[in-house]
């Protein structure tokens, strides 16, 4: 069993477990209601001790990271394709000499 956690396949277990079309605004108040406790935890700079995660930098950018992913699938929405798409325009407005795709 790989360790290995993929867009895809985090996308398809959130959506398993968490889908309905019918709370997207309830989705979207979480997100905001996450990135307000991960503003909190990087103020204070808490962080992950002795796997303790709770109330953490890096339990709260889960917690954000899981409702853009929610809402993704809301939208069915592949953030994998997302993500190349928007990494070819941002290498052509930054210049960027790193490819994704590469790497």
């Amino acid at each position: 069993m790989s360790n290995e956690i993929s867009i895809k396949k985090l996308q398809n277990f959130i959506k398993s477990k968490d889908f309905n079309p019918n709370l997207k605004q309830e989705y979207f108040l979480k997100l905001i209601e996450e990135v307000g406790e991960l503003s909190e935890a990087i103020r204070k700079d808490i962080r992950l001790k002795d796997s303790d995660i709770k109330g953490t930098v890096e339990e709260e950018l889960y917690d954000v990271l899981y409702y853009v992913i929610a809402l993704a699938n809301i939208y069915n929405i592949n953030l994998e394709e997302c993500i190349l798409l928007k990494e070819k325009i941002n290498k052509e407005k930054y210049n960027h000499k790193v490819n994704l795709e590469t790497t």
